[in-house]
């Protein structure tokens, strides 16, 4: 399924994709990604591991690119679910679009596929994902509004 969303971060957009770079070279963007996965996953019901639900085993990033005004990364998340054999859940662009001066949105587009085994359009598969999309854009709004909420590692 197609899946979109975005939030507004309070910087200047310069800072906001120097930021954001900095993000995506480190381990912060595979934190945040992991954060907003498990959240997304235990507001579903699902506490903990779970045999049943996939669980997010790799972050791949690219970029970002600057494209006119706007900076983009690419952003791909690897799960396991049943048969243990990794699965694209998530192909997605996170674009930082100028929204003034001092201020930029944050989105992502992408498609978010269902993992082998999984009934297409499941109320809490799609749940999951909007909670999961939500999340981590919520946390890279802050980190690209914050100098002191990201750590290069």
């Amino acid at each position: 399924m197609f899946i979109g969303d975005e939030v507004r971060a309070e910087a200047s957009p310069a800072a906001a994709a120097a930021r954001l770079a900095t993000l995506a070279r480190g381990s912060s963007l595979t934190q945040a990604s992991h954060a907003a996965w498990d959240t997304a996953t235990a507001a579903a019901g699902h506490i903990g591991p779970s045999p049943g639900l996939p669980r997010l085993t790799r972050v791949h990033s690219r970029g970002p690119a600057q494209r006119g005004t706007a900076a983009v990364l690419m952003l791909r998340w690897e799960v396991v679910a049943h048969g243990g054999q990794p699965f694209p859940a998530l192909d997605a662009d996170i674009t930082l679009v100028p929204d003034g001066e001092h201020a930029v949105l944050v989105s992502l587009t992408g498609v978010w596929r269902q993992p082998p085994g999984t009934r297409p359009g499941q109320p809490a598969a799609q749940a999951i994902a909007a909670a999961a999309i939500r999340g981590l854009l919520t946390r890279i709004a802050v980190a690209v509004s914050d100098p002191a909420g990201i750590r290069p590692s």
